[in-house]
């Protein structure tokens, strides 16, 4: 809502760097703070809108009061098909408008700074090249993964041991400090390669071996630790994790 009118990105890569900021603060929303979103978009409250910020932050407001507004406008009235939906197809609805306002955004400030068929088309590229909204809330980044790679998938990556510590809590996530001596960097590359091609479910962004990793028991998705707020000496004494999007459905019958 307010996005536009404090600054105007005017270059492919300030257009693109919007476009993520925007699209990682709706993922927060519909995944990592999922529980909250819900909440917010009550049924007996007016057309409610879901925004996402280029500081990664989201918001449920109303639509802007001044016709045209300075951006285009999200999918007006999501609330009202909460309570009438299942969650997760309402989720994956919420999702598609959310991926459809952002290109909608990014393209906005295109046209309006005179962005030419060259600059339109490394736009929609570095856009291509990112799950969409959707894809992560619904899981078919997963998916995707699986058929478009040989490597290693998530289920498979996920009952291998590491061959220097057998524990449960190991096969369970990866540790973002690794040992630095020469023997350790061939594992350190091994777990890149196995990981390269798994997408955090909350974020959907690649797997870095310098990051903390877990993943869910329930779903099997790969998380980013500071997606889901939990730290390496947090995971150590938990014996099952469950994402808060499957915490949600079973505090939610």
């Amino acid at each position: 809502m307010d996005g536009g009118a404090q600054y105007n990105p005017r270059t492919v890569e300030e257009v693109f760097r919007d476009f993520k900021g925007r699209r990682a603060g709706m993922i927060k929303a519909l995944t990592a703070e999922v529980e909250e979103f819900y909440q917010q978009c009550d049924p007996e409250k007016e057309n409610l809108c879901l925004y996402g910020f280029p500081s990664e932050q989201w918001e449920v407001n109303l639509p802007a009061e001044e016709v045209p507004p300075e951006l285009p406008e999200p999918a007006l009235g999501i609330n009202f098909a909460r309570d009438g939906m299942q969650e997760k197809d309402w989720l994956s609805l919420v999702a598609v408008h959310s991926d459809a306002w952002l290109l909608s955004v990014a393209f906005y400030f295109g046209a309006r700074f005179g962005f030419d068929k060259a600059d339109r088309k490394r736009l929609f590229n570095m856009i291509n090249e990112l799950p969409t909204i959707f894809e992560v809330v619904t899981g078919t980044v997963k998916k995707q993964v699986k058929e478009k790679s040989s490597i290693t998938n998530l289920s498979s990556s996920k009952s291998k041991s590491n061959p220097k510590k057998g524990s449960e809590s190991q096969t369970k996530y990866s540790k973002a400090v690794q040992p630095k001596e020469e023997e350790e960097e061939g594992m350190e590359e091994e777990e890149e390669e196995e990981h390269g091609e798994t997408l955090c479910g909350a974020c959907g962004e690649n797997y870095a071996s310098d990051e903390f990793w877990i993943c869910c028991d329930i779903c099997e998705k790969w998380f980013h630790g500071k997606c889901v707020k939990i730290t390496p000496a947090r995971a150590e004494h938990i014996k099952q994790y469950k994402c808060p999007s499957c915490s949600n459905k079973r505090a939610r019958p």
